[in-house]
């Protein structure tokens, strides 16, 4: 059996999902963290079930590419169960994408998600009641804490055993006079063998929603009396046909609403409104929100330095009794030093700013904060002629480049698909992050990363307000779900935190260990001189010492190898013997802002085509050597 989670964005799907797969889907307190569908097997009760977790869509006529990807699926005729979970605390709302599911005639069961926020509305839900109308089982959970999971499952095995369909909800009387005028004449006419209902079929054509079954379309022979229906209703509402049935849909959603809920007691005193009065503030937002950044930054930098420290010192000791094993001309020595410093690499520079800093993400994704983020952004992202949505791609990109790219399917446009997949792999990922802190911020102060941060905001800014310049549109107004505050569930976000440093550990971490051998043997076998040799005229006009021309071409494959590449290709980890702050600057920026890696590269021609990620890479390239080169000068100036 193939059964599919269902919902709006923020039901609490993915939670779903999770607690049957293991941690396999990105959750968090922000509407439309699903961007794409994902899949396992799991057995219940011995029985194996195909489970998918959908992207959140708020209606089946969404033309929004991820929202298409949970349409696909739904209406592709291959699954056998839908798993409907519906916010609870807005059940009026989650009801209206219920009645479409319903429409579709395909076994299914409403998940009755986030009661305790319910509760505290002082809504109480007759279930019962509820089930008897729609004519499906419906099931009370609160996802966070597993309460109720058991029973839905419970459910999903009768259904296997005895397959039913709900109760497709009337619409009033002239609509449904209409509509079954309109089913005599497609039943009369058999327009193509459609996989969907008749009755689906004939509300699309009332929509004026062509959806990809054929048998959807009406024939040519009956296409004008369809027109005809479809100008009966706008005469009669004063409205476009599309728009009347989606009334109709609301209206009956807040009618089953008021039938099957009533406000027992009053909502209790929420002090989360107080909150958001101060964090969604025209003026104190952003005071708050500067201040959050800041002690974000300076957290992580703390903890990071300390530990940085403590780890580097333990790991010279180590190197230094190589020679002492080896001998310092044995290749055997060389080896062993390449492999001990990709691992003093990933646990003494990388993980240190990396654990922090992303467990730090997933508490603020969990508690709520980011969509109010958004929400005080939007007015920039205007300004500087890009849609508000923009702001959740650039917010992802933060902790990974790919998952940014892949989040620009929300957008509504693709010119604003294209712009921004370009600007959020500018955005420092964990692994740039890592290079800012344990460069910048150690070895020359954190103000002066905090400047590559700033830097990197007005670049981005810039750029996009040229690309919009090139592509003058009115902009898209912003309707974003801001979610309430919630403390954030501890295992979800210890999971999500490990599941993405997980991804260092097995992904990057082995590439570190291979690609710092890899140079320690190239060293040994003089290969290296010729691949620095090669972008000698770079690192000259940069300024940089030659040697680290080979930890840019080994940072495409992960942008973490650029920095312990770097640290070895110098011969010691005490970079500032070395390099002097300027250089250090010049370096960390360039890295920063210069071509993004292979698996960017791969989203970015999967998202936007192969023009638009050569684009990227050239773009990039191009910033990144502007930048240094204007860093490089600027210093000397500053600086002699």
């Amino acid at each position: 059996m193939k059964s599919a989670l269902a919902g709006q964005p923020n039901c609490g799907k993915s939670t779903i999902f999770n607690k049957i797969a293991g941690y396999r889907a990105v959750t968090s307190n922000f509407p439309g963290t699903t961007v794409r569908y994902n899949e396992t097997k799991t057995r219940i009760n011995g029985c194996t079930c195909t489970c998918i977790d959908l992207p959140g869509t708020y209606s089946l006529s969404s033309a929004e590419p991820a929202e298409r990807e949970a349409l696909n699926h739904l209406l592709s005729g291959k699954v056998d169960l839908i798993i409907n979970v519906a916010d609870a605390s807005v059940l009026s709302r989650s009801l209206e994408l219920t009645l479409q599911l319903l429409e579709l005639q395909v076994p299914m069961l409403l998940c009755l998600n986030m009661m305790d926020e319910a509760e505290k509305k002082g809504v109480r839900i007759d279930i019962p009641k509820l089930s008897s109308i729609l004519g499906v089982p419906v099931v009370p959970a609160i996802a966070t804490l597993g309460k109720g999971l058991k029973e839905l499952f419970a459910k999903v095995l009768e259904l296997r055993e005895k397959p039913k369909t709900g109760q497709v909800q009337k619409f009033s009387k002239d609509v449904e006079g209409v509509l079954i005028s309109l089913l005599a004449l497609l039943e009369s006419k058999k327009p193509g063998e459609g996989k969907f209902p008749l009755r689906y079929r004939a509300i699309k054509l009332l929509e004026k929603d062509e959806i990809s079954d054929p048998g959807t379309k009406p024939s040519s022979e009956c296409s004008p009396q369809v027109r005809l229906f479809q100008e009966k209703l706008e005469e009669m509402h004063g409205v476009s046909s599309g728009e009347v049935i989606s009334a109709e849909r609301h209206a009956r959603a807040m009618n089953l609403f008021e039938n099957v809920a009533r406000v027992i007691h009053p909502a209790k005193k929420d002090i989360r409104l107080l909150i958001d009065g101060w964090i969604l503030h025209n003026f104190f937002g952003y005071v708050i929100l500067a201040g959050v950044f800041v002690v974000f930054f300076y957290a992580i930098f703390g903890l990071g330095a300390y530990l940085e420290e403590s780890l580097l010192g333990l790991f010279e000791e180590w190197n230094g009794r190589l020679g002492d094993l080896w001998g310092d001309k044995a290749w055997s020595f060389s080896l062993a030093r390449g492999v001990l410093q990709g691992v003093a690499g990933g646990m003494a520079i990388v993980l240190p700013y990396l654990a922090p800093f992303l467990i730090g993400l997933s508490l603020l994704e969990d508690v709520g904060y980011l969509p109010r983020v958004a929400f005080l952004v939007d007015g920039f992202m205007h300004r500087i002629g890009l849609h508000g949505k923009s702001v959740i791609p650039f917010v992802l990109g933060y902790g990974c480049s790919v998952p940014a790219v892949m989040s620009t399917r929300i957008l509504e446009l693709p010119q604003h698909r294209f712009i921004v997949s370009i600007l959020a792999s500018m955005i420092p990922c964990s692994a740039r992050i890592t290079i800012i802190f344990a460069l910048v911020a150690f070895f020359i102060s954190p103000y002066a990363a905090l400047l590559i941060f700033v830097l990197n905001l007005f670049v981005i800014s810039l750029l996009g307000r040229m690309f919009a310049a090139f592509n003058p549109e009115a902009g898209l107004g912003l309707i974003l779900e801001i979610p309430a505050y919630q403390w954030p569930p501890l295992q979800n976000t210890l999971q999500k935190s490990w599941w993405r440093i997980k991804e260092f550990i097995i992904l990057a971490w082995p590439l570190l260990i291979l690609g710092s051998a890899l140079l320690a043997m190239m060293e040994y076998g003089g290969v290296d001189r010729y691949l620095n040799w090669f972008l000698s005229p770079l690192t000259r006009l940069l300024d940089l010492p030659e040697v680290v021309g080979t930890t840019l071409i080994f940072g495409l494959m992960r942008k973490e190898l650029s920095l312990i590449m770097l640290t070895q290709a110098l011969g010691t980890n005490q970079v500032l013997t070395v390099m002097t702050p300027i250089q250090i600057m010049v370096f960390t920026i360039f890295v920063t802002f210069y071509i993004p890696c292979l698996a960017t590269i791969a989203a970015l021609w999967r998202e936007i085509g192969r023009k638009g990620a050569l684009l990227a890479v050239l773009l990039t390239l191009f910033v990144a050597v502007i930048l240094s080169l204007a860093t490089r000068i600027l210093g000397g100036i500053l600086w002699p």
